[in-house]
């Protein structure tokens, strides 16, 4: 029971508590009940977050100020201009070659390197280096 306990309390410590700032967008997760109290069983396309609200300020630990977000044209995001062959397929080149490691696999060595592929998400793979 203690083992149990322990892996309980390891797995909860590990979770860092949501906090946001003023200014943040974030929708909200909610659980449709009766008037009476009773929570309604969820279907298949029933809506389970709410919104997209933006904090004004914090009143508490865990409690919020929110106001309904309301569009704005200069909160768009230009998206980058991306060209798609007729196959469906991108033209994707590696940035950088971040590592290298040789590995032994059923008695042959692969040579494997670590490629950077876009630098704005930090993508990146293992690859054989023959590729």
């Amino acid at each position: 029971m203690r083992a149990i306990q322990s892996r309980h309390k390891s797995y909860a410590d590990k979770r860092r508590p949501l906090e946001f700032e003023t200014g943040d967008h974030v929708f909200l997760w909610v659980t449709p009940i009766t008037e009476v109290g009773r929570a309604i069983k969820l279907k298949k396309l029933s809506p389970k977050f709410l919104g997209l609200y933006e904090i004004l300020r914090r009143i508490g630990p865990v409690a919020y100020e929110l106001r309904k977000y309301v569009p704005n044209a200069t909160h768009v995001l230009e998206v980058d201009d991306i060209q798609v062959r007729e196959e469906l397929t991108l033209d994707i080149r590696p940035l950088q070659v971040l590592d290298e490691q040789t590995k032994n696999l059923r008695g042959k060595n692969i040579r494997m390197i670590k490629v950077l592929w876009n630098e704005g998400t930090q993508e990146m793979t293992w690859e054989l280096e023959s590729t």
